[in-house]
């Protein structure tokens, strides 16, 4: 008798998850439009997350200051992750739970977005940061596992990927900003 495929069996709950998924194209289209009122108004999205989410954060960005499919004016996305220096210094200085609020403080302007990514929604440095941009006057848009967690009830739109699985979770996430990025593509060309 042959031992289950381990990648078969990943790759049919990677699509059993997106399906499920499916019934989120609400929220993606709404987190989407929140982006766009901060960036077709002359603000930005500023993203955080930790570990896998750290760098989804940063390809997202890279989507909106580059382009994503479609020729457009390069837009201002933020990855609050790639700073090194910025980074060090203040864990160092104020422990590792204030390296986004105290960025958020710094760059974050009213009207702004913040993308608050964590997949399990308890991350304390993603919560200080949801609650430093509420101060300033921020929206934030969340993407969580499929429990939520502290994260979910602090956002405007939090989506929460049907998994608790971190890989399909993560999976889920790029899933939504590349979906969020087509329609910032389409709205930047005028389109409905």
């Amino acid at each position: 008798m042959n031992a289950p495929d381990p990648v078969a069996a990943s790759l049919a709950e990677h699509l059993a998850t997106a399906q499920a998924f499916q019934g989120l194209a609400g929220d993606i289209s709404a987190m989407a439009r929140l982006w766009w009122k901060a960036l077709s108004n002359g603000g930005q999205v500023l993203l955080c997350g930790n570990g896998g989410s750290a760098g989804d954060c940063q390809h997202i960005a890279a989507e909106l200051t580059g382009r994503f499919e479609t020729e457009r004016a390069p837009l201002r996305g933020v990855a609050l992750t790639t700073d090194t220096s910025a980074i060090t210094a203040i864990a160092n200085d104020y422990g590792y739970d204030e390296v986004f609020a105290r960025q958020v403080r710094a760059l974050a302007r009213p009207g702004d977005c913040l993308v608050a990514i964590s997949t399990s929604g308890n991350s304390t440095g993603i919560l200080r940061a949801v609650a430093t941009a509420r101060e300033i006057g921020v929206s934030v848009t969340g993407m969580t596992g499929a429990a939520g967690g502290k994260l979910a009830p602090l956002c405007d739109v939090c989506l929460r990927a049907p998994s608790t699985r971190t890989a399909r979770v993560q999976e889920m996430h790029i899933l939504a900003g590349h979906c969020a990025c087509e329609l910032i593509d389409r709205w930047s060309a005028g389109a409905p």
